[in-house]
């Protein structure tokens, strides 16, 4: 007779079929999947250390676990994040049959510090966007590199994004850029003018030096790149981390403080402009494409400065002054 829980596998599967699962069923970004990897494999040797298996621990085990990584030093956010990764490990077994309970759903996490977001002023931005003109080997890379800062500032994309788009996306002179996002989810976002500007001249400059290289290899065929920013490295297009050297290049020449700039910080600045410029929430939600506006409204103190600064510039009695 088939008994009706499964019996659940050794604990070294448990992690590849976890990771498997998240990348196919759950649609997890390539990303997602490595921080998941390196948050449980820790948890793991923990487990390890202490001789317990997955399979029959219990809560305060996983409590323990915890208060380790506190005394370790780690900070908050990174013990909320392992144990965010432990609850979607379990949570996954439950739902194997692997186990009868869920032993981390009722742990409370250690909560996230609240943070502003680092920005940039429009001055910076302004100033970095007129140094990436400039930089680069040769007049091929400096419009490359403007085109890439300009699509940075203007849409807010994350730099994985950015980097890995398909050129097919840019054929035509789109006003709109389609994005894949976190688990392969789509959104649309206008493209400025100067972004357009700078995408159309990095597209002929781009095809140019395809036609070139094929031109040089007579009887050979030189396939063409599906990727806007292409590379010859293992990848096929710019790196993440050649663009991050790249941006800090840009803004020394800029005189900015290198520490100051990165492309997430640009991709806060996007959205701090947009809502001081007056945009709401809901909006740029869509546009930085957040599953959950949750994630937005780290921006609302930008929402509050706006409207403290319009009810004492525009009501009728705040400028009244009042009675000794």
């Amino acid at each position: 007779m088939t008994p009706l829980t499964p019996e659940p596998p050794p604990d070294p599967h448990w992690l590849p079929s976890f990771l498997e699962a998240q990348a196919a069923e759950a649609g997890a970004a390539r990303n997602t999947i490595l921080s998941y990897a390196r948050d449980l494999n820790s948890f793991l040797a923990f487990l390890h250390a202490k001789n317990l298996s997955l399979a029959t621990l219990e809560r305060g085990d996983i409590e323990t676990y915890l208060i380790r990584c506190e005394a370790e030093g780690l900070a908050k956010s990174t013990r909320a994040r392992r144990l965010s990764a432990i609850r979607q490990l379990f949570r996954f077994a439950y739902e194997e049959g692997w186990r009868s309970d869920d032993p981390a759903i009722r742990i409370a996490g250690p909560g996230r510090a609240q943070r502003l977001p680092k920005t940039l002023s429009l001055e910076e931005v302004e100033a970095l966007l007129e140094a990436a003109r400039d930089q680069g080997r040769n007049p091929r890379e400096q419009i490359r590199n403007r085109a890439l800062m300009e699509l940075l500032y203007a849409t807010g994309m994350r730099v994985s994004e950015l980097v890995g788009l398909p050129v097919a996306a840019a054929r035509g002179d789109p006003r709109m850029l389609l994005i894949t996002g976190k688990g392969n989810k789509e959104r649309m976002v206008p493209l400025s003018p100067p972004a357009r500007e700078a995408l159309a001249a990095w597209l002929v400059a781009r095809d140019t030096a395809l036609e070139e290289a094929r031109a040089g290899r007579p009887g050979t065929s030189t396939p063409a790149s599906r990727f806007l920013f292409p590379s010859s490295g293992k990848e096929g297009h710019l790196t993440r981390q050649g663009f991050h050297k790249l941006l800090k290049d840009i803004a020394v020449s800029a005189g900015i403080s290198p520490a100051k700039v990165t492309p997430h910080v640009l991709r806060h600045a996007f959205a701090t402009h947009l809502l001081q410029g007056g945009a709401d929430l809901r909006a740029i939600q869509m546009l930085l494409g957040h599953a959950d506006l949750s994630t937005t409204e780290i921006y609302t103190h930008v929402l509050d400065e706006r409207l403290k600064e319009l009810v004492l510039s525009h009501h009728p009695l705040a400028k009244r002054t009042p009675p000794a």
